[in-house]
């Protein structure tokens, strides 16, 4: 039986707490979403004869940057099950708590704070959430040969299951992140590595022109 590879979502910060996932992460289940939108008014579409000219239309086409989306599972069966396993004490108490309180706290505001450490901005302050000067964590998105810089755009968590206690111990996460497409290490590898693989596409490809 062919194991899962794990997939994980880190945040590239220093930060209190600091904040790391690992998951089970099936690959077909990963959507990659880019739109476009082209502004006719901005470059009428006209006859074009050689690449030069297709180029000029091209030039009223904005892309938006780059989604992925996907569910992931949280479920702490096993450990529950296995007393000699590392974290059974944490989840007899706890079910998948920490891993749901994670993912939530990398969609929380963030505030600078001493020793370039960053912490909530709603711990501490004495005023709520988006009353001051505040940011979202940037995350490193890992999975296979991949690390994308990224945002969380969106966060759904469905518990399915609870221990006596009340706290889950299987839940389900659809997560959606947008890809920063900046000048960094991470998104410059991404695009090299994109060039590398289109350009083995190419291999015993017959082109129309």
């Amino acid at each position: 039986m062919i194991k899962t590879a794990k997939g994980m979502l880190v945040e590239y910060a220093l930060s209190l707490p600091p904040l790391a996932l690992e998951f089970d992460l099936n690959p077909e289940s990963i959507t990659r979403t880019r739109t476009a939108s082209f502004d006719s008014a901005a470059a009428p579409i006209t006859d074009f004869l050689k690449p030069s000219e297709a180029n000029r239309i091209g030039q009223a086409v904005s892309p938006a940057a780059e989604t992925i989306s996907f569910e992931i599972l949280l479920d702490a069966t096993d450990k529950l099950s296995d007393a000699n396993h590392r974290m059974h004490k944490i989840a007899l108490t706890s079910g998948v708590e920490p891993e749901i309180a994670t993912l939530r706290s990398m969609l929380e505001p963030k505030v600078s704070g001493s020793g370039g450490f960053q912490l909530m901005a709603s711990i501490g302050s004495g005023m709520r959430a988006h009353q001051h000067d505040e940011h979202l964590s940037v995350l490193l998105f890992v999975w296979s040969t991949h690390i994308m810089p990224v945002l969380m755009t969106s966060l759904t968590i469905n518990e399915q299951a609870h221990l006596p206690t009340l706290s889950p111990y299987r839940a389900t996460a659809n997560i959606s992140l947008q890809v920063l497409e900046s000048n960094n290490p991470f998104y410059n590898r991404e695009q090299i590595d994109r060039m590398k693989k289109s350009a083995l596409n190419l291999i015993n490809l017959s082109l129309p022109f």
